[in-house]
């Protein structure tokens, strides 16, 4: 529904939109046919509607509905609302998980700001293939919509051991471990880069849980006494690390 000014408005703000294109004052900026078809038959959008833009690189801009067509919409950068900010730098290196888990932790994870997704295949992981197209239309999805101005990068799915093999040493990663002697990852987590890592449903099996506790860039840490569910787990342990960190 139309507000003041045009400005599209819905539940907890403004309209975002994710564009690849430069952002700077005046520029036209053309949307892609999704984002033209979501703008004029479902919000009804007309020209003159403004709408917020990000790009990851130039802050978010209020953009006007310069000219709709049958070969798409323009928009018109009109003024910067938010200078350009990162995220916390935490990667999160999850298993993953049964499709519909999987979208919603990417989505929340997204949503608490982490900076890199990294699907990680372990011994135990049921799923064998990533779309990365949907994962990154899952995280498009969820920036716009928390208000974020970043999209978290996304890093190819890999095996626990290449992953290990190829881990920047001074990237520490909490290993988030069903063992009994882990510290709680609030009293764990330490200045510095981090990530968190989180297994799949039936957790990591005694050969992966060895190999990590023995890299000295892993800190195995817990979540407390409750067994977690593989998805609510990585929300939970990037909740708690955000709340520390930030």
């Amino acid at each position: 529904m139309a507000g003041d000014d045009a400005t599209i408005e819905y539940a907890g703000g403004g309209v975002r939109l994710f564009v690849d294109a430069p952002l700077v004052a005046g520029a036209a900026v053309p949307l892609d046919e999704g984002q033209a078809h979501y703008l004029i038959h479902v919000m009804r959008a007309k020209a003159g509607a403004r709408v917020r833009l990000f790009n990851g690189r130039d802050g978010e801009w209020l953009a006007e509905i310069a000219s709709v067509a049958k070969r798409g919409v323009i928009l018109n950068c009109l003024a910067q609302t938010r200078m350009q900010a990162g995220e916390p730098d935490v990667w999160l290196c999850f298993a993953p998980v049964k499709k519909t888990p999987s979208d919603y932790l990417v989505q929340k994870a997204t949503e608490l700001g982490t900076s890199t997704l990294w699907p990680i295949f372990t011994a135990r992981t049921i799923v064998s293939r990533i779309n990365q197209e949907r994962l990154r239309a899952n995280v498009v999805e969820a920036a716009e919509q928390s208000g974020r101005l970043t999209l978290p990068e996304i890093h190819e799915a890999t095996s626990l051991d290449r992953m290990l093999a190829a881990w920047p040493r001074e990237r520490r990663i909490y290993f988030c471990d069903e063992g009994g002697d882990a510290k709680p990852l609030a009293e764990a987590v330490k200045a510095g880069p981090a990530a968190i890592l989180t297994g799949p449903e039936g957790g990591f099996d005694p050969r992966e849980r060895e190999k990590l506790r023995a890299s000295d860039f892993v800190t195995p840490v817990t979540l407390g006494p409750r067994i977690l569910r593989a998805d609510t787990a990585a929300l939970a342990a990037l909740a708690v690390f955000q709340s520390v960190r930030e």
